[in-house]
């Protein structure tokens, strides 16, 4: 069986309740369903963020994220669903970011796609982002807990 896959990358905030209906409406085979929502932060360690821009190269970020989709897939065979949702633009503190959604028959495959899956879109995904704090605006560095994150799942 082929396991169906969506990704959208978005300007427009997306319905979590809406997108898991549409992964299992009329399945059967789904007994467990993982969601990862991340959400603009409006604190920083001890300064206020005002915004975050998302930016990212269309075409390749779609394509580099299904392959890393497809390499849930094969590492948890029992996965039978994925969706990934990823917003750009201009967000404000309390916007929605991001949603992975994976779906089994279980939990235990579904639990560990969505973390592999957030600990690629977190260090590695083609994304740029550029933080707007006390009317300065910089880019964001990457972040060495997320690189530690990410190597768990590398291959011995």
């Amino acid at each position: 069986m082929t396991v169906p896959v969506t990704i959208r990358i978005q300007d427009a905030d997306f319905d979590i309740a809406a997108e898991i209906t549409a992964m299992t409406k009329g399945r059967t085979d789904i007994g467990a369903v993982v969601s990862f929502t991340g959400l603009c932060r409006g604190i920083e360690g001890d300064d206020t963020v005002a915004a975050l821009t998302l930016e990212h190269y269309p075409g390749m970020a779609e394509e580099e994220i299904q392959r890393h989709a497809d390499e849930a897939i094969r590492r948890w065979p029992a996965v039978t669903a994925l969706t990934i949702v990823h917003r750009v633009g201009r967000l404000v503190p309390g916007d929605n970011i991001v949603l992975v959604l994976t779906a089994s028959a279980h939990r235990q495959a579904a639990f560990a796609a969505a973390e592999f899956l957030m600990d690629y879109l977190k260090t590695n995904a083609p994304f740029w982002k550029r933080e707007e704090r006390s009317g300065e605006s910089r880019w964001v560095e990457a972040h060495s807990r997320d690189d530690a994150a990410l190597a768990r799942w590398s291959k011995d």
